[in-house]
């Protein structure tokens, strides 16, 4: 069985959604469940360098009184599952395309889920600009990849077309906000699901896969 998972790492919804599926896999482990992440970015027209934080507020939410108010709602669903976020450290709001093509690599090396889990702690935790090269081979060597390599295919274009795909292809898909969750390509959930609504979708992607069989 197949789960793909439709995401951008500045997402904080997304940073949930990955802590309540690991918690549906405490409460119902998934043997043989492949699990991908698949690039999708909030702010596909970002600038490369990305945006002062106070600007991207602006934006967005009309300010930081709007923005304040939306994160302590945000704030408070994080702590239920046990991510204390820290939205005043970020300073810089990132273009993420980099991010996405660093998961590509690191799930080539089977390590897509601790450079995921380290890219969501240095955003939303340490505040830290995760469009910045430098920083991104850091958080790969410390998620296992070698920081020579991934330095250098940071630095290469390598991926770059297969991210932007990606993208275009979830929201050719109809996927217009994430976490999505899709089971064999098939059955989706959008938004950041509590365990019981994933175990729900797993077994419709069961039972789709036995009735094939049968």
């Amino acid at each position: 069985m197949e789960l793909d998972i439709f995401s951008d790492v500045i997402c904080p919804w997304c940073f949930i959604g990955k802590r309540r599926l690991e918690a549906a896999f405490v409460e119902r482990p998934q043997a043989g469940l492949v699990v991908r992440w698949r690039a999708f970015q909030l702010n596909p027209d970002m600038p490369t360098e990305g945006m002062e934080r106070q600007n991207y507020l602006e934006r967005k939410f009309g300010g930081t009184a709007n923005a304040q108010r939306i994160y302590n709602q945000i704030g408070t669903v994080g702590a239920q599952v046990g991510i204390d976020f820290a939205f005043d450290k970020i300073k810089r709001t990132p273009n993420t395309i980099d991010a996405h093509r660093l998961i590509r690599l690191a799930a080539r090396l089977d390590r897509e889920d601790a450079v995921v889990e380290r890219l969501f702690k240095a955003y939303f935790l340490e505040g830290g600009d995760i469009g910045d090269s430098g920083l991104l081979a850091e958080l790969a060597a410390e998620a296992g990849i070698d920081a020579q390599e991934a330095a250098r295919f940071l630095a290469s274009d390598e991926d770059r077309s297969a991210v932007e795909s990606e993208d275009l292809s979830g929201r050719q898909a109809g996927i217009t906000g994430v976490p999505t969750f899709i089971v064999n390509r098939r059955h989706a959930v959008p938004g950041a699901q509590p365990p019981e609504v994933l175990h729900k979708l797993f077994d419709l992607g069961r039972e789709g896969l036995q009735a094939a069989e049968s």
